[in-house]
């Protein structure tokens, strides 16, 4: 395999085309994001996008475990607490402005390409992943997609658009997720809209072959969004997808996260004494989890409600920053992938002792609208 952060390939289509293929190259980390790949990744997406050639963009992750299990976190931990010249300086870093802004700019991209953007979400889908999959044209989803948002076990948020996107599931759904950081699957991926096709696994290499055999017609947007889902209309089926486990309990979230405030939310998630495998995981992930985090996912839920999502990411990259800076981030990271010990000691006992002013001060902006890192975003949403 080669050392390449992303690996591009084309395929050459019936009609003299072209799909653009990208493999984030990192099986043995599970294709953690990290700055490389999304310079790379951004540059030839830019490329394709004004290629008259590339009708379509296929996006995956290398080996079979995982499409993405999230940002380079251990890199983010590094710039804040190693200084050197190949480090950052401390808090100070500014290695996570540049990866985040990085980061959310690519994913706005994704949400806003021009052509068809296929997103395979084969295996493990985490955090930074979801960020990639998200704006796909279509995210395919497959019998061992495992999605999740756990970043209230490392002191952060579900940022990467979720600020927008969460809010805008099923009444409580996305802060119930955001709160527990709840693994979903396909069948869940598909009733929460953050999929669009259930593909079989072992039908990868055939619904490759097929795009390279179907029908583009001009070449027009209208032809090429057709071309794709004709294809996809033949592979997809959904007979063998699984079980969803959020469907079956959805009053039950509703009621625990419903009309109330965070800190009442957390401490009634916590009381639920429901006798399900799949909420007891859930409980005791938010009860080792960050109070101040809990406290983030439900102001940002709020606060983008009604916004775009371009607003959202401008709002998470000062947010994401500010965690890394002055959060618990470096002291989650350090528990749970440094030293390993799995117990961080929080700055707060829990949600409901989070000073007003500390949540504050972390969601006070750092820029300006004219000096903002994003200012650049627009407020288009993803291809229909």
């Amino acid at each position: 395999m080669s050392d390449l952060a992303v690996i591009f390939d084309e395929l050459p289509t019936r009609d003299g085309g072209r799909i653009g293929v990208a493999t984030l190259n990192a099986a043995k980390s599970l294709n953690a994001l990290s700055l490389e790949m999304i310079r790379q990744l951004e540059a030839k997406l830019e490329a394709w996008a004004v290629d008259r050639s590339v009708v379509a963009v296929w996006l995956e992750g290398a080996g079979d475990k995982a499409f993405c299990a999230g940002g380079d976190v251990v890199a983010l931990y590094r710039s804040l607490t190693e200084e050197g010249e190949n480090r950052g300086a401390g808090r100070d870093s500014v290695f996570a402005e540049t990866y985040f802004s990085a980061e959310y700019h690519l994913d706005y991209r994704i949400h806003t390409y021009p052509k068809p953007l296929l997103v395979w979400g084969d295996g493990i889908v985490m955090g930074g992943g979801l960020g990639l999959m998200a704006g796909g044209f279509q995210r395919l989803v497959t019998e061992t997609t495992r999605i999740a948002m756990p970043e209230i076990t490392i002191g952060l948020y579900p940022d990467i658009g979720a600020s927008w996107f969460l809010g805008r599931m099923p009444r409580g759904v996305g802060a119930y997720l955001g709160l527990t950081g709840a693994p979903l699957n396909a069948r869940d991926a598909l009733d929460l809209g953050l999929a669009d096709r259930f593909v079989p696994r072992e039908r990868r290499e055939a619904l490759l072959s097929a795009l390279e055999e179907a029908d583009y017609g001009q070449r027009t947007p209208r032809d090429l969004r057709a071309g794709v889902q004709a294809v996809l209309n033949d592979m997809e089926d959904r007979s063998r997808v699984p079980a969803g486990q959020v469907w079956p309990h959805l009053d039950h979230i509703q009621s625990l996260v419903g009309h109330v405030d965070a800190a009442t939310a957390v401490r009634r998630i916590l009381r639920d004494e429901t006798d399900d495998a799949w909420l007891a995981a859930n409980r005791a992930r938010l009860e080792a989890g960050c109070p101040m985090s809990a406290q983030l996912v439900w102001r940002m839920l709020e606060r983008h409600a009604h916004t775009s999502l371009a607003d959202a990411f401008r709002d998470e990259l000062s947010l994401s920053v500010q965690c890394c800076r002055r959060g618990e981030l470096v002291e989650g990271v350090r528990a749970l992938l440094i030293d390993k010990d799995k117990t961080p000691r929080w700055q707060h006992a829990d949600a409901a002792s989070v000073p007003e002013e500390d949540i504050l001060a972390l969601m006070a902006p750092l820029w300006s609208d004219a000096s903002h890192p994003l200012r650049d975003l627009g407020t288009g949403h993803r291809l229909g």
